[in-house]
């Protein structure tokens, strides 16, 4: 496999969903991938298809979600010349393309009643039908599917139908969330980043500093391994010194002063609070006359307010210092080399 298709991680829940995987691809059977979004869902699908017997055959992929309802059966199973405005010629579809290898149903829970409905009978004579063809088609096709949806929720919410689920779940591979890979955020970070260092033409790779490692393993990874990537890229793209270990992480590049304000609070107006209303919590002391009578330095006078003012908040937070940025409205990225440069870590 080439770098971008490679697996990287060590953890037990990993490699045991690989496992599984792996043991699947021999068989000529359905599978379906679950997981949240960045997991390595495509990943997976490739591997089960270079693992099979259909190796040499075609791998075709289709983001259900990509496409309109009105789209997404004339993509799946083709359509003849006329059959709807527009279509002026014949087409086939992605399962006549898939002929003797595999199709991967990307967002498979987004599909249409109508679809489910296709699909159902694809996978379970093996034929389908073009829109507006009389005559069905025998395709030899195996079927993995992946979202980021349980399945059985949606069966029993009217959303899904049960008979296509028992038809495609003869294996359900669940891939953990990044948070759940232990010791596998070291590995993957030092992954992406000596590729970026050899991207850049650094001579060699410095590491991450302590904290920087400190922050990574923090950090919930909502994105997983794909928002990994994204953070470790940028912060090895941004570090002006390739002689000195990484020590500034952005996990929010949306993060700043001059970000366009959201549509709701360009459009809010500041009402006096009503008598009922709870009181607003009391803003920290700025700068009271007794302070500003004696300063003569002013950089170290601003400085030494700062540390009162992040000593203060950490103690109300109890030293969380997630809860302490978000109560002084800053990044976690931010607070931490706010307490790095007082000296408060």
């Amino acid at each position: 496999m080439d770098r971008d298709s490679s697996f990287i991680g060590q953890s037990t829940a990993f490699l045991d969903s690989v496992e599984r995987a792996s043991r699947a691809a021999a068989l000529n059977r359905p599978v379906l991938v679950i997981g949240e979004r960045g997991t390595g869902k495509e990943l997976v699908a490739e591997r089960l298809h270079r693992l099979s017997q259909r190796w040499d055959g075609p791998l075709v992929t289709i983001n259900c979600a990509a496409l309109p309802e009105t789209l997404i059966e004339a993509e799946l199973f083709g359509h003849e010349a006329g059959a709807f405005t527009g279509a002026t010629r014949a087409r086939a579809g992605r399962f006549e393309e898939a002929d003797g290898g595999t199709l991967f149903l990307d967002e498979l829970a987004t599909l249409s009643a109508s679809a489910q409905e296709r699909l159902l009978r694809a996978v379970e004579y093996g034929e389908i039908t073009r829109i507006g063809a009389n005559n069905a088609v025998r395709v030899d096709v195996r079927i993995v599917a992946a979202t980021n949806e349980h399945l059985p929720a949606l069966v029993d919410g009217g959303r899904f139908r049960a008979d296509l689920l028992d038809r495609l779940s003869f294996e359900v591979v669940t891939l953990p969330p990044l948070r759940a890979r232990e010791g596998d955020v070291p590995v993957l970070a030092d992954h992406f980043a000596r590729r970026m260092a050899a991207e850049l033409d650094w001579p060699h790779w410095p590491g991450f500093s302590a904290d920087a490692l400190e922050e990574l393993l923090a950090h919930d990874w909502p994105g997983n391994v794909r928002e990994l990537r994204n953070v470790i890229e940028r912060a090895v793209y941004r570090w002006d010194d390739p002689e000195r270990p990484v020590d500034h992480i952005i996990f929010d590049p949306f993060a700043s002063p001059w970000r366009p304000r959201a549509a709701a609070e360009k459009g809010s107006v500041e009402r006096p609070p009503s008598p009922s209303a709870d009181p607003a919590p009391v803003a920290p002391r700025i700068v009271q006359e007794a302070d500003t009578a004696e300063v003569t330095d002013l950089r170290r006078a601003v400085d030494a307010h700062e540390r009162r003012i992040l000593e203060a908040a950490l103690s109300r937070n109890r030293f969380n210092q997630r809860a302490t940025a978000k109560s002084l409205n800053l990044s976690y990225d931010q607070l931490r080399h706010a307490l790095k440069r007082h000296d408060l870590l």
